[in-house]
């Protein structure tokens, strides 16, 4: 047999891949912003529309819907891919689509986040305690440094540290945290810039 239903066997991984990309491509802050009858996240401080945008705007649960459904979205089709006994390169696939469906949505001009919510909810669905150890580096050091950008960067750089720890067994899960790592701290640029220059914005601090 070499069809399933009216897709080739052959192409099944480009349809979970493709599938990945275009869920990946959904904004939650924009939807959740209109919604709530917010400004669009992406007028907004940094202009990225993820959480931390929409938080600014005062609605604290506005941002911890745009929140879950960012790391939803990054979790749901690995965790899917997963389960239905896809190869691992096709799930390491659908992982990097999802992101690269943050970072570039077909839906907004390929114009979206930085990606970390999504990243979180993609490394969920491969180990839940890489996801783990890269979400308290994030809780550290922001709760230390009060800097959203600084957590998320130091989180990137340590992430493929635990992931090597925790996936060397498990080469293309472990060359799409690298890769998404990389593609966080490329995303944050601006705010390194800032950080250094000691302009950029931080939670309680004027």
């Amino acid at each position: 047999m070499n069809e399933l239903g009216f897709i080739p066997v052959t192409l099944i991984p480009v349809v979970w891949i493709i599938a990945a990309y275009l869920l990946g491509s959904i904004a939650f802050g924009i939807v959740v912003s209109k919604l709530f009858g917010l400004p669009d996240p992406r007028t907004v401080g940094s202009g990225n529309p993820g959480a931390t945008n929409v938080l600014r705007s005062g609605k604290k649960l506005a941002a911890a819907l745009t929140l879950l459904g960012d790391v939803v979205k990054g979790f749901l089709p690995v965790w899917l891919a997963l389960q239905s006994d896809m190869l691992m390169w096709v799930v390491a696939y659908v992982s990097f689509a999802v992101f690269i469906g943050h970072l570039y949505p077909v839906f907004y001009k390929f114009k979206g986040g930085k990606g970390v919510a999504t990243a979180l909810g993609v490394m969920l669905a491969i180990s839940p305690l890489l996801a783990l150890g890269a979400l308290l580096t994030w809780v550290l050091v922001f709760a230390i440094s009060r800097y959203s950008s600084l957590a998320a960067i130091v989180a990137a750089l340590l992430a493929p540290v635990y992931a090597w720890v925790l996936l060397s067994a498990y080469k293309d899960y472990f060359i799409v945290v690298l890769v998404m790592s990389a593609l966080l701290i490329w995303r944050h640029r601006t705010n390194i810039q800032k950080l250094i220059a000691g302009t950029e914005a931080g939670f309680g601090k004027k």
